[in-house]
């Protein structure tokens, strides 16, 4: 199925004459943007969270771990929420409870208040999250979710750099004596001015049927995460005791059941949680796989690198978050560059060179940090950022375009809950693992002079890794189609794609 053929889905294609489209756009950019810079923000300032509240490195992971976690363990709800009573609903209400949680986290007055307030901003960003994408599905017809998904990228790469330099300069910055607070109580007035503007912009959409929520499908998937998450993240800590090993190969079992019920709920009434259809589109499962995979190398890299340059190299914040700046500028370019001149002329090439391109910059930077030890200096660093960065980009924009090019519309919920479920839940398999491939061969007990070199290997076994991972993602996009189906038609060949007739009801419509 192409995605011209999605007109054909029940949901009309939406007109190209509405303004106010535009309007809906910025807005659910806006919350897009708040999530990613809530990530990336939190770990700029982790040292200085772990200084002023005494953290534990534990209690420290669970404070990025905590929200990837709730995240991804919500989105697929989320998605399914949007679906059935509404996207613009469940994005405002997902918004409002947003900047109460992070009101919460700037006001935490121990670092178990604060973990807890992360959990709920997670789950918060799994109602808003999935509506962008869904929004932006219904909104825009399929000639123009190029260009969108395009724009998309480019808010991903600004959030990428803006998160580590915004929250360099709030903790840097101390205001009102306030420490890394400010870094969560910025969402509040953004917030407020989203669910002001979203509630008069935002059009209305949901699935044409009637759809109910899923809840044994929502206990599963949840419980499945939990099993797999916990025991990753909490495991070294305590010594990697049997009931962890236990509880991990639980979630395999548990997942298995979950795809039992939802075949069978499916069958039953045609409501599950997850559209298991779905993955008989090639492009929408190698997609998945591709994401999750995607995600973990981004949660291990992201956290250890932070934990490397200021505690490792003991540079402050500031320092971190400028060195980064090479790395994000680089993001957003290729990012705008792939989806709109790239892919459309060698497609799939794009994203494996992408993939290809990212891992020579973790192999360069693992071969500089060997080198140069403590004495690597941020304009030394820049090289391997910002071939790191043009790789990443030409993966994030395009990827998320490939992956839902060929899905029905009135499955754009859950599809877009799914890719963000997975990338989450990679994401914070990444943030687990750091106690495995980094934490794991730094010593507990280290005088001050040994923190840096302890840091420093750290770091280049943690790269090794990721590098790994980066050619496991160059393999899997083997499986990608070769181009897009939206970049196959393009914009001239849309109207008269359009007229071209579908044969069958939707369950053939769902094969590619």
């Amino acid at each position: 199925m192409h995605s011209t053929d999605i007109a054909h889905a029940p949901t009309p294609e939406p007109a190209t004459g509405d303004r106010r489209r535009w309007f809906a756009l910025a807005i659910v950019m806006t919350a897009a943007f708040m999530d990613l810079v809530d990530v990336t923000i939190v770990n700029i300032a982790v040292p200085s969270i772990q200084r002023d509240e005494g953290a534990t490195f534990s209690q420290i992971q669970w404070i990025t771990a905590g929200y990837a976690l709730a995240f991804a363990a919500g989105l697929v709800t989320g998605g399914r929420l949007g679906d059935i009573h509404g996207r613009k609903r469940v994005f405002l209400v997902g918004i409002g409870g947003f900047t109460v949680a992070s009101a919460l986290c700037g006001l935490a007055v121990n670092p178990e208040m604060l973990v807890a307030s992360r959990i709920l901003q997670g789950a918060m960003a799994a109602l808003m999250v999935p509506q962008v994408l869904s929004i932006v599905h219904a909104t825009f017809p399929a000639h123009e979710r190029g260009k969108v998904f395009g724009l998309f990228g480019a808010i991903v790469g600004l959030g990428a750099v803006s998160g580590p330099l915004l929250g360099a300069l709030l903790t840097e910055g101390n205001l009102f004596g306030l420490e890394w607070r400010p870094i969560f109580l910025i969402n509040l007035p953004v917030g407020v001015a989203a669910l002001f503007l979203g509630s008069r912009f935002i059009t209305e959409s949901k699935a044409p049927r009637a759809l109910k929520l899923d809840l044994p499908g929502v206990a599963l998937v949840t419980l499945a995460l939990l099993m797999l998450l916990y025991p990753l993240t909490r495991g070294r800590e305590l010594g990697w005791p049997v009931w962890g090993y236990v509880s991990m190969a639980g979630a395999l079992v548990v997942f298995a059941a979950l795809v039992a019920y939802e075949r069978a709920k499916g069958a039953r009434d045609g409501s599950p949680l997850i559209e298991l259809s779905l993955f008989r589109v090639k492009s929408f499962a190698a997609g998945i796989a591709v994401q999750t995979v995607f995600g973990v190398g981004l949660g291990v890299f992201f956290l250890v690198w932070t934990l490397y340059m200021q505690i490792g190299l003991g540079w402050s914040a500031l320092r971190a978050g400028l060195t980064g700046v090479p790395f994000s500028v680089a993001v957003s370019v290729a990012a705008g560059m792939s989806v709109q001149q790239l892919v459309p002329r060698f497609g799939r090439k794009v994203l494996q060179a992408g993939a290809l391109v990212m891992a020579a910059g973790v192999l360069i930077y693992l071969a500089e940090a060997d080198h140069y030890g403590l004495g690597i200096t941020s304009w030394q660093m820049a090289l391997p950022l910002v071939v790191m960065g043009a790789g990443m980009g030409l993966i994030v924009a395009p990827l998320t375009d490939a992956v839902l090019s060929e899905v029905p519309r009135e499955h754009a919920g859950s599809a877009s809950g799914l890719i963000n479920t997975v990338q989450q839940m990679g994401h914070a398999l990444g943030l687990g693992l750091v106690s495995v491939v980094f934490f794991g061969v730094i010593d507990e007990r280290l005088a001050p002079a040994e923190v840096g070199p302890a840091f420093v290997d750290g770091f280049t076994h943690a790269l090794g890794w990721v590098a790994a991972v980066l050619g496991a993602i160059f393999l899997l996009m083997f499986a990608l189609p070769k181009r897009p189906a939206q970049h196959v038609e393009g914009t001239a060949g849309a109207a008269g794609a359009e007229e071209a007739p579908v044969t069958g009801e939707k369950e053939p419509e769902l094969v590619p």
